[in-house]
């Protein structure tokens, strides 16, 4: 088998119709897997399933918003009833209703960004775990951000949701990743650093962004989606089987 094939799995990708989550779906399929394309616009989801299959992948999709866990138990039991098995789940939506000092945010702000970016890939997570299992282990990424390791200005809050996932990345890896009976699931992060999507567009249109891209960065540039796909095929391969409750840096060279 070649490395990093990944025929015959089925992926559960959230926020798979733009930025990240559409260029890891198109990861995925590429190495062979069926990629289930969600994110709270059917519409969205159902064009990048349409451009994967276009390509001569294997793709569906679903409308899943993160932070209603009603969508959590509709996609997984489509997923059951479709395929039988889940192998992949990738947890990459996230939303940031909020740049700008801390003490401005509102109540509204803060709970929505929690509900997306914390509550909703924990319960995903917990709820797929059972299927995950079951078929021989699988595998789950969370998005994360260099946010969760070294907060910045303008959005505490959002670095605090990604600190959040990294410690359920890190305690699910404990609980889960036991092997013994061939039954693990491995559980790791994706840290990007800065990437050129729409959640970056405020910090990308920021006065002196360039002046701020040259003193904290080693590769002085905003990332590509695509540029975060390397990593996530490697995790979710059988090339990762002795890897879990990890933090994968994909920063330029930010935290250095």
């Amino acid at each position: 088998m070649a490395r990093f094939d990944l025929t015959g799995k089925v992926a559960l990708v959230a926020g798979a119709s733009r930025g990240i989550g559409e260029a890891i779906a198109h990861g995925l399929a590429e190495r062979g897997a069926h990629v289930v394309c969600t994110s709270r616009k059917p519409e969205a989801c159902a064009k990048a399933a349409d451009e994967i299959k276009a390509k001569g992948g294997s793709a569906s999709f679903a409308e899943l918003h993160l932070g209603d866990l009603s969508h959590h138990d509709r996609v997984l039991e489509q997923i059951e009833s479709e395929h039988g098995r889940l192998d992949i789940l990738i947890n990459n939506g996230a939303t940031n209703p909020h740049f700008g000092p801390a003490h401005d945010c509102t109540e509204d702000a803060y709970d929505k960004t929690f509900a997306v970016n914390t509550r909703g890939p924990y319960f995903l997570t917990s709820k797929a775990y059972p299927m995950l299992k079951r078929d021989g282990g699988g595998s789950v990424v969370n998005v994360a951000s260099i946010d969760g390791l070294q907060p910045a200005e303008m959005r505490v809050v959002y670095a605090m949701t990604k600190a959040a996932l990294i410690a359920m990345t890190q305690g699910m890896a404990k609980e889960y990743s036991d092997d013994k009976k061939g039954e693990g699931v491995r559980v790791n992060a994706l840290l990007p650093g800065p990437v050129d999507t729409r959640l970056a567009s405020a910090l990308k249109n920021a006065p002196n962004v360039q002046q701020y891209l040259d003193a904290t960065m080693a590769i002085k540039r905003f990332a590509q989606p695509e540029e975060m796909v390397g990593a996530v095929l490697f995790m979710v391969s059988k090339e990762a089987s002795f890897y879990t409750g990890q933090c994968t840096v994909v920063d330029g060279g930010a935290t250095l």
